[in-house]
């Protein structure tokens, strides 16, 4: 231990001007035996620091490392278990107990001792030893002052070790004293103890003198103590002064302390006024109405813009008192507890009275429309006017009603309804119901009518004009209808059922003229020009054009006036779901908590579901109809409606009317998929004339129209991948049943089917320059151009047919191995029997052959390919071929022979020439 005593002095201590006084080995109490050292340490320079320092070996067991330290006057506690018995065992208590197990009990007794004894020495907190032996805990000598010189080092240690002087340096004085007393002593340095016995004499010498001065200074030590006891004497008076002033001072203390708690009272008083003051003055300025704010909210005109302003600046007023946050106790106080009811009166009252005039202004807007639409409707229906006449006359009559003037009324509202649906959620809901029942009624009529006019306008006919003679009078109608409003006491219970009445009565005639316009014959594209599709298309976007700002407008309209976020987040609880005539709105669980963005955005779609539930419908009618009127029509409306969504999505991919128009959207590209779907079934059935010649087939023609017609349409449309796909399957399908036909074809040869047909899908191909259909361009061509080749080689055949006979002899035997000039040493093909196949063909007979080819092939091909010219053009190029090649036999078999033909190629030429002219 001393070893490990000393190298921790040396390698941790030292370095930093501390001395090691004690240690102990240790482990923690209850865990594996880790060892490690406690040692009490302190600072060699003053003021004296004590500290307990945990040393540690390192990992690798080389050396010792300072783990922590504590100071001393941070532990309160040493416990050491037991004070009988020996037990290794000891707690030391610093901010946290820490348990240790020492190697000995030996060690554990000598390390307690050392920091008792250090305690006792340095700290004036001391610390309590519990379980501890009396016998460790000993009183050290007490060391004045005095005795210890200025920075001496003191050493203290376990045991029974006392504090002990150490050596300390001699100062530069005291060297050069020590210096002149040796040598002024010659045995100084040689006899030490001759040099002792001096300095002893020389000591007793100053002893003896020190006494003798003290003993001639006792007269003046008389006369100091005399003087000493005369100011004890005026010590003695003075304090009996102090006696008697300390006795004044104590009264008046005593009046000063009453006075200083009677201030205390006043301070506390004022106080207590100034709080209560705070108090008053919070709750009448934050809770005191104003009376032109209560008359306002009690008789505010409600119709009027000055009112409605004064009413919403009253309304903001009330809601900023009842939402004023109290301070504690408020509530408990009598005249806050009535001016709280006198808001909620107050609040109830107004919310009654802004719900029953908004349900007012709803209704005489809701009549006005109504007016306004029978006005129309009774217009049209005058006898004696041609409906027909009146629509082409009066264009403007497609158009849908503008109620800009209603909703820029209503949303003076606007903050008023805001404060109903913080305040009352009950009846702003109420009002929305209520919106909502008086707007889908009213716009499912203006939308039907205008649908209506739309279908007349797409079909022209006029029978349809007798349905407005089944219209209730306008007087009557309105009227009754009014009545019926008003008549529900604000909560329009009683006019649902008339409102349902006049709207099932109004449908019925809506869907009679929709079925009359709906069972009209299917007329086919041939019977329509291009000036009846353009109409189409303009009527039919001039409807969506109408329908789209409508939405829009109503969109906006809801959102501004019924205070709901279509795109800003708020925050919200949670809510549930409430049905309203099957349409499902959110509510919140709380009346007057806002709803959440996600509900609010719900609710204003669930909203416009309500309103316009018969656009959709509406729309669908009106696109059956026209994919009755032409099934080309799809086309139009495929790239319409497309246009409108991708505008609608820009602008709000969730919205209503991006929602209705893609489910529209969807019904079109079926039609435009059955359009397609029919030319392909038209394409399959159709069957050819066995005594007439073929020509170009009919879907054939149809397909040129329609990818005319669809080129022109789809210029720079969004749906341009729709129609590459319907033309990819339709050029298949013409492709499959061209050759299905020419197969099946009696009177027309089959190549001449296929030329004439391919040249004209390679024609109509190559005049549209459709970028999907390249492929098949070439492929259209290479099948004009092998059935052109096929048909003239067919039709030509053999024109010299003895003279051909010949000729394949000729090369079969030269095929078989004989030379070429050795040929006409055949007794059959020898120069006297070439000479007379070749007089059996003459220029008359040649050209007479020709001739009767050429009409054989007029008879074939149709007129409006016009490719005769074409064929027989070829068919002069295959003649001339085989002349050649009859030449080049005769040149390399019969060498030096002199035998030609009878006519040249000149007279090939001449006399297809003169034939095409002839005919």
């Amino acid at each position: 231990m001393t070893a490990i005593k000393h190298a921790l002095q040396r390698d941790i201590f030292t370095p930093n001007d501390e001395r090691l006084l004690s240690i102990v080995n240790v482990c923690k109490a209850g865990k594996k035996k880790k060892n490690c050292f406690l040692c009490a340490t302190v600072t060699t320079e003053r003021p004296v620091q004590v500290k307990m320092v945990k040393v540690k070996k390192s990992d690798k067991g080389d050396f010792y490392k300072r783990q922590i330290a504590w100071a001393l006057r941070d532990l309160a506690v040493v416990d050491a278990k037991d004070a009988i018995k020996e037990n290794p065992e000891f707690d030391l208590h610093f901010e946290k107990i820490y348990k240790w197990v020492a190697s000995s009990t030996a060690e554990k007794n000598a390390f307690i001792s050392c920091i008792w004894k250090l305690n006792q020495r340095y700290l004036r907190k001391k610390i309590d030893f519990v379980n501890v032996s009396s016998q460790l805990l000993e009183e050290l000598p007490k060391v004045t002052e005095e005795s210890v010189p200025s920075g001496e080092n003191q050493s203290v240690t376990g045991g029974d070790e006392e504090v002990v002087d150490v050596y300390q340096e001699l100062n530069a004085r005291e060297e050069q004293d020590i210096e002149i007393m040796m040598e002024g002593c010659e045995c100084a340095i040689s006899n030490a103890e001759a040099f002792a016995e001096r300095l002893s004499r020389e000591l007793q010498v100053l002893d003896g003198a020190n006494i003798q001065s003290i003993m001639a200074s006792e007269k003046q030590v008389n006369i100091l103590m005399k003087l000493l006891d005369e100011a004890l004497k005026e010590v003695d008076q003075i304090e009996l002064k102090l006696s008697s002033y300390e006795e004044m001072l104590q009264s008046v203390k005593e009046q000063m302390d009453q006075i200083s708690e009677s201030n205390h009272l006043i301070h506390l008083s004022n106080t207590n006024n100034v709080k209560l003051l705070s108090e008053i003055e919070f709750l009448v300025n934050h809770m005191d109405l104003a009376k032109g704010h209560i008359k306002a909210l009690q008789e505010g005109d409600l119709a009027s813009s000055r009112g409605i302003e004064a009413c919403t600046n009253a309304a903001d007023a009330l809601l900023q008192c009842m939402n004023v946050a109290l301070r504690p106790g408020h509530d408990m106080l009598l005249a806050v507890k009535q001016q709280q009811q006198r808001f909620s009166d107050l609040r109830e009252h107004f919310a009654r009275r802004l719900a029953s005039h908004l349900n007012n202004v709803f209704v005489q807007q809701f009549t006005q429309a109504l007016l306004q639409l029978y006005n129309r409707s009774y217009f049209l229906s005058v006898p004696g006017h041609d409906q027909s006449s009146t629509l082409a006359q009066h264009s403007v009559e497609l158009a849908l009603p503008n109620h800009h003037p209603f909703h820029r009324d209503l949303l003076r509202y606007a903050k008023l309804m805001e404060w109903l649906k913080s305040t009352d959620y009950g009846k702003y809901e109420g009002l929305t119901k209520n919106y909502m029942d008086y707007l889908s009624r009213l716009y499912e009529r203006e939308i039907k009518d205008f649908f209506e006019v739309a279908k007349i306008k797409m079909t022209g006919t006029t029978k349809e004009s007798k349905k407005f003679a089944t219209l209730p009078r306008k007087e009557s109608a309105v009227k009754q209808e009014t009545e019926s409003l008003h008549g529900s006491s604000g909560k329009l219970t009683g006019s649902t059922s008339s409102l349902n009445k006049l709207s099932v009565q109004s449908s019925g005639n809506r869907r009679s003229q929709s079925s009359s316009l709906l069972d009209m014959g299917n007329m086919s594209a041939s019977d329509l020009d291009v000036a009846d599709r353009t109409k189409f298309d303009k009527i039919f976007e001039q409807v969506l054009s109408e329908l789209e700002p409508l939405c829009l407008a109503e969109q906006d309209f809801i959102s501004k006036f019924f205070k709901l976020q279509q795109h800003q987040s708020m925050p919200g609880t949670m809510t549930e779901a409430e049905d309203l005539d099957g349409v499902t709105l959110s509510r919140q669980h709380a009346a007057g908590a806002p709803l959440p963005v996600s509900s609010e955005k719900d609710m204003i779609r669930q909203m416009m579901i309500k309103i316009f539930r018969c656009i959709e419908p509406e729309l669908n009618n009106l696109i059956a109809l026209g994919d009755k009127i032409d099934s080309f029509n799809s086309l139009y409306m495929l790239v319409k409606m497309s246009h409108h969504v991708w505008t609608a999505q820009n602008v709000d991919p969730a919205s209503f009317l991006s929602t209705t128009l893609g489910n529209v959207l969807v019904t079109v590209k079926r039609n435009f998929d059955k359009c397609i779907s029919n030319q392909i079934r038209q394409m399959e059935e159709v069957k050819i004339s066995k005594k007439s010649k073929v020509g170009i087939l009919p879907f054939v023609a149809e397909f040129e129209e329609f990818a005319g017609l669809a080129e022109s349409i789809f210029k720079n449309a969004e749906r341009r991948g729709d129609l590459d796909k319907a033309y990819t399957k339709l050029i298949r399908g013409v492709f499959v049943n061209v050759e299905k036909v020419a197969n099946e074809s009696q009177k027309t040869p089959r190549d001449v089917v296929m030329m004439e047909n391919f040249h004209h899908i390679f024609a109509t191909l190559s005049r549209l320059k459709i970028s999907c259909l390249e492929a098949e361009k070439r492929e259209a061509k290479q099948k004009y151009t092998d059935h052109l080749q096929s048909y003239v080689i067919y039709s030509l055949g053999q024109p010299l047919e003895k003279l051909n006979h010949f000729f394949e002899g000729v090369e079969a035997r030269v095929a078989q191995g004989i030379r070429e000039e050795e040929v006409s040493y055949q007794l059959a093909f020898n120069k006297q029997e070439l000479r007379k196949v070749i007089k059996e063909y003459p220029g008359k007979e040649v050209k007479k052959g020709l001739d009767n080819l050429y009409k054989k092939v007029d008879k074939h091909l149709c007129e409006e390919e016009n490719l005769l010219q074409v064929v027989w053009h070829s068919m002069q190029d295959e003649f001339i071929r085989q002349y050649k090649h009859f030449e080049g036999l005769i040149a390399r078999c019969y060498p030096g022979s002199g035998v030609t033909m009878e006519f040249t190629i000149q007279d090939i030429l001449d006399y297809c020439s003169s034939i095409a002219q002839s005919h």
